[in-house]
């Protein structure tokens, strides 16, 4: 699903690499985004959702237009994903090898503020009340937490829990004690915890500090951007929403947005959606190419200028 503005250009070169990595597949394409919207009032019918059910993985460009209201596409789509394929653990990594930056975040993906809990009273009027919840459940919580701790003892055995237990008693608790709980299970990995200002300041002074991060929602969308800025940029960060029950097809994506403001003109960097690309195949049993492709990926003489010739100097690499 190429999706909005630069998407289409970005899953091209995705798909490209992919190929040149000697992988076979077949692709279904979808026509959604915000242009669609804009078109027929269409953003995510129930049909698709459950042919999505049956796919392997979805690999999307990016959605969003200025010309949707905010929210429409941002809840109505990708939110209606992650709830509906149960994508329940955002995975993002952050690598730069020159600085000694190798850390992943770990995003709990279908609950806390992002759950819709919430609403209006007398609004339009002076005395409006907005209310805005956070909903965590123990079994949300402990399996982000799990699935956190797996992959810290698949690394470098080293785990932080990023929240704000000391403000937010009610959901910091029930994350602190889920934390420790599961954490008796896994001796054979260290852990720390930080609380999301501290670890905002650590992102930029001392990002080398981390191994994994497991964090809420909320922190982690923030927490992930920032981890894009100190890591090479945004056009490097990569992500997966992932099914780890593979109930469902996970979704694999790019970080940053649709860019309007560059679409069509051929500069916008690809290597994002290469590297998310590469991400789905490492949870669809193709390591090895995975592995060529971040390689390439990492050859400061893949980025030259122009969408397409950085696809094809990281397509060159993979063979």
């Amino acid at each position: 699903m190429g999706g909005d503005g630069i998407g289409p250009e970005v899953v091209a070169e995705g798909l490209k690499v992919v190929s040149a990595a000697g992988v076979e597949f077949e692709t279904v394409d979808y026509d959604l985004g915000g242009d669609r919207y804009l078109r027929d009032g269409t953003i995510l019918p129930d049909s698709v959702v459950d042919e999505w059910r049956d796919l392997d993985a979805l690999y999307v460009g990016a959605v969003g237009t200025p010309d949707v209201p905010p929210g429409v596409i941002e809840r109505g789509l990708l939110l209606k994903m992650r709830f509906d394929l149960d994508l329940y653990v955002n995975l993002r990594p952050f690598v730069l090898a020159d600085a000694g930056i190798d850390f992943c975040v770990v995003r709990e993906n279908t609950e806390g503020t992002y759950a819709g809990e919430g609403g209006f009273l007398r609004k339009d009027t002076p005395q409006e009340v907005a209310t805005q919840g956070s909903v965590n459940t123990r079994m949300g919580v402990e399996r982000c937490v799990r699935y956190a701790f797996d992959l810290a003892r698949s690394r470098r055995g080293h785990l932080t829990l990023v929240h704000k237990t000391n403000v937010l008693t009610f959901s910091g608790d029930l994350w602190e004690r889920t934390f420790a709980e599961v954490a008796g299970e896994y001796a054979d990995v260290e852990t720390a915890y930080n609380h999301v200002d501290a670890a905002c300041i650590y992102f930029v002074q001392d990002p080398q500090r981390y191994d994994v991060i497991v964090t809420d929602n909320l922190f982690g969308d923030i927490l992930t951007d920032l981890g894009g800025a100190v890591s090479g940029g945004i056009g490097f960060a990569s992500s997966a929403n992932l099914n780890p029950a593979r109930t469902g097809a996970s979704m694999f994506e790019p970080v940053h947005g649709s860019a309007p403001d560059i679409t069509g003109k051929g500069i916008a960097n690809p290597t994002a959606a290469i590297l998310s690309a590469a991400m789905m195949l490492d949870f669809l049993g193709e390591d090895a190419a995975a592995d060529r492709i971040r390689t390439a990926c990492a050859d400061p003489a893949t980025q030259v200028k122009g969408t397409v010739a950085i696809g094809d100097a990281i397509a060159a690499r993979v063979g």
